[in-house]
């Protein structure tokens, strides 16, 4: 079936012959805009024009009868993304994928019919472009995010995929007035909070200001339309300096006998409206409204028309910064320098190459300009572009969810960055805000699981210290280290957060395996039976379980005994499962390991099923915060959907609640005899409100040779006495009543006991 026949099915002939009549109507302008494209694609071959126009005529063909909210035949956006990213010199598979970008999602088209037209590189690119829609999401919010997700990996492969979409984006947000207020205001929202950044993080300089300026037009268009206005008012004030300090700009180049090209440039509405909220200030306050861009022939000229600026003009201390000796991370490199102009106000200059220049406006896609010249800044700019493609690939093997995925990915898109150094002097750009963790992880991955301390310029610091540009850093890492939940409260990259959270979380997996394959074993030696062989290499076992994992719907064994072990599946209904299919295949039960499993008590017999608590538990086995049990209470444990085994005391009113609700999920758990730590408690004091009652406080606990983790006062402080609550590091009751005895005999406490729920 042909494109148009498709199309003719999809409406009523009626309204077909309507639409393609109008069409008719508009396809001089359509013809005209096409035009304008092939007058863009001189870089190219004949070849690659001759396939360039097939697949216009083959979208133009999808897209028969389609218009959009403008009223334009449809065909008019796909033209004008691919004369975008013709701009940008990229290759013919790229400006056919953006001819035929919608077709799949629109149209109806699939891909195999892509590959037999176009081939498998072009379908692959509109396939990275095309939206999740035939996939069913509980929320938009989610169908969003996995849409985000599928782009970036595409994008990751092919970085092609992301420029198509930017242009993509850059032409909806050109022509967005036609589209209803809530549409606008989301689809601009989602702009500056993804797409803006990665066009920044590429280097599409020219691209991101522009997408800023839109978005910021249509989602504030009041305080956009007074700052225009006040910028236009500006310019008209300020015309005669900026002519003034060009012509004396260009004046001393020319005595300097420097060749150079002066161009003016402007701040965008968005950037002042930015640094108005940013530092708090008014429109008038805002010096630096327009500055100047200097581009030079060679490398060295940079830094002699540096010299010729700074000998006309005084430069502003520390405004100084060389992009090109420590380029930016998206691989910008100009010298930027701030000088007082005649009349007293600041003014900027840039000053850069032509390389340079094109990589500043259009970065990695400066790649394609460039391609078959020998230039080396558009490769840098290439490189660092590849990296940060190839760090979402890591994220992405981290991560199945895809919310976090692309909050990991926001993460890494702050423009700010600062440029620290390694022992060896090997610099590193991480995002403002950065700490000693992230710069760990930086390094490699195994450094930053293992790191236990860091020092900055050569003085210890708090692994949680933010690092400031100029740093000298160095990680201390410990083979028995591992990551700590709480540094997810400050890593600011997404590398970092990814790495730190996949560890954890392989951790949880570790220990739900081992607690459910522990929690499965006991349930069978009560219906008599014994756990079949893991090995791979027995059959009979190796059946067994398949049937068991066919009937709970997980993937293998490993994955069924997580669930087990995080509460998701009751042990005991998969045990009495798995004994009816060991009947079935001719195993009896065993009258011993039957009264074993119901009636042993003492832990030292093999195969009692008892769970002990010793200390060395991990993420699947958490201490109820409720109660906060210690070695000597009596405890229960309580199998939570999804969360693993809660120990809680046997008197908690929490647990004894959560008993009468889901009895089934209550298992036996008891101390071993042999601890591996201490455990916390909590404790609350009333005091007289004296000088020095905390330090007595502290002295008599540490007389009892135990710690004070946390302490919380009453801020009611002014009165006759105070109330202090203690978390306290303990071995068991014994110790806890010793310390409380110790607490009692000290002058200033009135009272004190253990905190029950």
């Amino acid at each position: 079936m042909g494109i148009r026949s498709f199309a003719a099915e999809l409406l009523p002939s009626a309204l077909v012959a309507a639409r393609t009549a109008a069409q008719r109507t508009a396809e001089p302008v359509e013809a005209a805009s096409f035009a304008a494209l092939v007058d863009k694609l001189g870089y190219l071959g004949k070849n690659d024009v001759k396939v360039i126009r097939e697949a216009y005529k083959f979208a133009d063909e999808a897209h028969l009868g389609q218009y959009r909210a403008s009223g334009q035949p449809y065909i008019t956006h796909p033209i004008a993304v691919a004369g975008l990213v013709a701009d940008w010199k990229l290759d013919a598979q790229a400006i056919m994928a953006a001819l035929l970008h919608d077709a799949m999602e629109d149209c109806g088209v699939t891909k195999p019919q892509l590959i037999e037209r176009f081939g498998a590189a072009t379908a692959d690119l509109v396939d990275g472009l095309t939206k999740l829609d035939k996939l069913h999401f509980s929320t938009r919010e989610e169908s969003q995010a996995e849409s985000f997700r599928k782009m970036l990996l595409a994008m990751a492969r092919d970085v092609r995929v992301i420029l198509i979409k930017l242009a993509d984006r850059l032409h909806n947000m050109r022509t967005m007035t036609a589209m209803a207020p809530d549409k606008r205001m989301r689809i601009a929202r989602e702009t500056l909070e993804i797409y803006a950044p990665i066009a920044h993080r590429l280097g599409l300089n020219r691209a991101y200001r522009e997408l800023q300026e839109l978005a910021f037009q249509f989602m504030h268009p009041w305080r956009y339309g007074a700052l225009q206005k006040a910028v236009q008012r500006s310019r008209g004030y300020r015309r005669d300096i900026v002519d003034r300090v060009q012509r004396e700009v260009e004046k001393a180049f020319a005595s300097a006998k420097v060749r150079v090209q002066v161009s003016g440039r402007e701040k965008t509405v968005y950037s002042i409206y930015r640094k108005m909220n940013e530092k708090h200030t008014t429109f008038a306050q805002v010096s630096d409204l327009f500055g100047f861009r200097i581009v030079v022939p060679t490398l060295s000229d940079c830094y002699l028309a540096l010299g010729v600026l700074h000998q006309l003009y005084k430069p502003v201390p520390g405004r100084f910064k060389d992009y090109i000796a420590i380029p930016k991370a998206n691989g910008y490199q100009s010298l930027h320098t701030t000088l007082v102009s005649p009349l007293g106000t600041a003014v900027e200059f840039q000053i850069r190459t032509e390389p340079m220049h094109a990589v500043a406006e259009s970065g990695i896609a400066a790649h394609w300009m460039y391609k078959t010249k020998d230039v080396h800044q558009p490769e840098e700019a290439q490189r660092l572009g590849a990296l940060w493609l190839k760090s979402l690939l890591d994220i992405q093997d981290e991560n199945n969810d895809s919310a976090e995925f692309l909050e990991h990915v926001k993460i890494d898109l702050i423009p700010d960055a600062v440029y620290v150094f390694t022992p060896k002097s090997k610099i590193l750009a991480l995002p403002r805000g950065a700490t000693a963790v992230d710069f760990a992880y930086a390094i490699h991955s195994d450094v930053g699981d293992h790191c236990v301390a860091a020092s900055v310029n050569g003085e210890p610091v708090a692994l949680r210290t933010e690092l400031k540009s100029g740093d000298v850093v160095e990680v201390v890492t410990a083979p028995g280290a591992r990551p700590n939940p709480a540094w997810l409260n400050f890593v600011r990259t997404g590398r970092a957060r990814s790495k730190i959270r996949h560890y954890l979380k392989n951790m949880e997996h570790e220990e739900s395996e081992a607690l459910g394959e522990k929690l499965l074993a006991q349930a069978l030696r009560a219906e008599g039976m014994l756990m079949p062989s893991a090995d791979a290499g027995d059959a009979e076992a190796a059946a067994t379980w398949q049937q068991l994992t066919r009937w709970s719907g997980n993937r293998n064994r490993e994955e069924l005994l997580t669930d087990i072990g995080l509460g998701k599946k009751i042990a005991n209904i998969v045990a009495k499962r798995l004994a009816q299919n060991l009947v079935e295949r001719g195993t009896r039960p065993d009258a011993v390991t039957l009264s074993i499993g119901r009636y042993a008590v003492d832990d030292s017999i093999p195969s009692q099923g008892l769970v002990m608590i010793d200390g060395t538990e991990g993420a699947s086995v958490q201490l109820a915060s409720c109660c906060r049990p210690i070695p000597g209470d009596a405890i229960v444990g309580y199998l939570g959907r999804g969360e693993g085994l809660t120990v809680h005391t046997a008197e908690c009113s929490i647990g004894k609640r959560l008993f009468e609700r889901d009895a089934d999920r209550f298992i036996r758990v008891g101390w071993a005899e042999e601890l591996s730590r201490s455990f916390e408690t909590v404790v609350t004091l009333l005091l007289e409100n004296g000088k020095g009652a905390l330090a007595r406080v502290a002295q008599s606990v540490n007389s009892a040779e135990a710690d004070i983790t946390h302490i919380d006062m009453d801020d009611q402080r002014d009165g006759h006495t105070v109330e202090m609550r203690l978390t306290l590091s303990v071995r068991d009751r014994l110790h806890l009543a010793d310390v409380l005895r110790m607490l009692k005999r000290a002058p200033a406490v009135l009272r004190v006991a253990r905190v029950k729920p």
